[in-house]
């Protein structure tokens, strides 16, 4: 997960688009971001997600039309969001959600890019069982 740097822009606002399923954040450093859910699910910062090292990474799957059901504040630098298809355990910091919506295409691409060597389909279900198996979460 990404950490809070000194001197980082901070949000000034955040706002949940549920109809058009994005999270508007606008910074305190002019930059404002569209980040589509679907992005903010398929790179949690989970374990359940990431794993617990590098390799480790669960490629996610049919999070086309996950919604935000909630938006959780997390003390003064991130939040948490619970998704619509249960996934909650992940704390998105204020650098990482200006770390997505600043690299918004390149993360598109290199997540298009693991599809499709490991040749499944975006829209395909994750398969049951298909978080990394830690007892843990």
């Amino acid at each position: 997960m990404a950490g809070l740097q000194a001197g980082a822009p901070t949000p000034r606002s955040i706002t949940v688009h549920g109809a058009s399923r994005v999270l508007e954040v606008g910074f305190s450093d002019g930059a404002n971001f569209r980040i589509p859910f679907e992005l903010l699910r398929i790179y949690s910062p989970s374990a359940e997600v990431q794993g617990h090292g590098p390799g480790q990474e669960v490629l996610q799957t049919g999070k086309r039309n996950v919604s935000l059901v909630e938006l959780e504040p997390v003390g003064n630098y991130a939040v948490k969001p619970v998704f619509s298809d249960g996934h909650e355990s992940g704390i998105y910091s204020w650098d990482l959600l200006y770390e997505l919506g600043s690299k918004e295409a390149e993360l598109w691409a290199a997540y298009a890019t693991r599809l499709a060597e490991a040749g499944i389909d975006r829209d395909a279900p994750m398969p049951l069982g298909g978080g990394h198996g830690c007892a843990s979460h």
